[in-house]
């Protein structure tokens, strides 16, 4: 690991700003459609790039597969055994192998499973690709439609697998109650090797109950269902949650020293009541676990973060990536790291409104002498980075002027 990101981490201060972009959606559009520029036209992967531009790696998606998911790749989940009876488990996330560099086969992976059995289907509509999950229970069938749009480079989801609550609630329970994940370590051993001396590779594999439901259900029908079935919801958020820290315990046990939790953390739709009800414990026992073996918790984020600061740094979580500053969120970085506490690391700074209204390189440095000069007392506990993404349509000069300010002025 580097040093600066090293003393990052233990929340010292280290010889300069940190820079770890997140270039998995642009450089993948880029690289698919033919129109990486030719400086990085040989680079293969995101991880090529960042070591180009000479930035710093703290990535949870160098690894990920950007046309079968959001995130993941490190782990498989699988439906544990019962009842002797084999079926092909679709992988949530696709191989680790070489992430993005093309688009690479789907491979199925056999295990025990007390349903029927679950396929998945792949096929292309026009350009797009469409991917289809569908579990067979005992009280019927569930099926999830996602939609990577090729000309966004862009992931959808057309159907969640749970779109009539009242009628699949036997069929959603027994998917959850069966479902477990696999980490291979192997995997993410590859990658921190790929890595090297340049950063962290980050395990960004698990999610917390709520975030569950808006995945399978969508956040409107979560939201209804926690209404209208409160004590059942409650049985199935407790077995997600065992599911969940115990893929936590399997990645810290093997080395993973930064656990990211993908639950898009926004008080619009994890508002502190509902965090309080629904995710504290998870992300509580899961900080706890993660301490015990040297590693921490970060959460990605997305939108509104400042009634949710002091409640989540007080669950023991250790960070939040890509918080958002006005207009996309409601908390300056500097502000959110006062309330957040001294330990608390915060991820951000370039959103994709930067890239529309910083016009000349010129206006970019000067935008990034001006956060780094609020930023720089608690550079213990920041990492410029995406918040939470770098659009696919940023020109690349903007790319450029945005390290090269950094490395204009990032000297602590």
């Amino acid at each position: 690991m580097s040093a600066v990101l090293d003393s990052i981490l233990a929340r010292q201060m280290p010889a300069r700003i940190a820079y770890a972009p997140n270039y998995w959606q642009w450089f993948a559009h880029h690289r698919n459609h033919g129109t990486l520029p030719g400086e990085i036209a040989h680079c293969r992967t995101q991880l090529d790039l960042i070591r180009h531009l000479g930035l710093d790696v703290f990535s949870r998606n160098i690894y990920c597969d950007e046309q079968r998911g959001w995130w993941g790749g490190l782990a498989e989940s699988y439906l544990a055994p019962a009842g002797g009876r084999e079926l092909q488990l679709p992988r949530d996330q696709a191989s680790a192998g070489d992430a993005g560099a093309g688009a690479p086969a789907h491979k199925n992976n056999r295990v025990q499973d007390p349903l029927s059995g679950i396929s998945t289907r792949e096929w292309h509509d026009g350009r797009d690709l469409v991917i289809e999950h569908t579990c067979p229970t005992p009280a019927g069938a569930l099926t999830e439609r996602l939609r990577y749009v090729w000309a966004e480079s862009t992931l959808v989801q057309e159907k969640h697998f749970v779109d009539d609550y009242e009628n699949q609630l036997d069929a959603f329970a027994a998917f959850l109650a069966a479902r477990r994940w696999q980490f291979r370590p192997e995997r993410f051993a590859q990658w921190r090797e790929r890595a090297g001396a340049d950063g962290v590779v980050v395990a960004g594999e698990v999610c917390s109950p709520l975030k569950m439901l808006h995945i399978l259900l969508g956040a409107q029908n979560a939201t209804f269902f926690l209404m209208d079935q409160p004590e059942r919801a409650a049985e199935l958020l407790k077995l997600h949650e065992e599911a969940m820290l115990d893929l936590v315990g399997q990645l810290v046990r093997s080395g993973v020293r930064v656990v990211m939790c993908m639950d898009n953390l926004d008080a619009a739709f994890h508002p502190p009541h509902y965090i309080e009800k629904y995710s504290a414990s998870f992300y509580e026992r899961a900080a706890r676990r993660c301490h015990e073996h040297g590693a921490l918790l970060f959460i990605h984020a997305c939108g509104r973060q400042r009634d949710n600061l002091k409640l989540i740094a007080g669950l023991g979580v250790d960070g939040l990536e890509g918080v958002a500053f006005p207009p996309l969120g409601d908390v300056q970085l500097d502000e959110a790291l006062q309330l957040a506490g001294e330990q608390f690391i915060v991820t951000g700074g370039i959103s994709a409104k930067e890239f529309e209204r910083l016009a000349t390189r010129a206006e970019i440095f000067a935008c990034v002498r001006e956060l780094f000069a609020r930023l720089r007392p608690y550079a213990n506990r920041f990492i410029l980075s995406a918040s939470c993404n770098t659009p696919y349509n940023a020109p690349w000069e903007k790319i450029l002027a945005f390290r090269d300010a950094w490395r204009e002025f990032g000297q602590v």
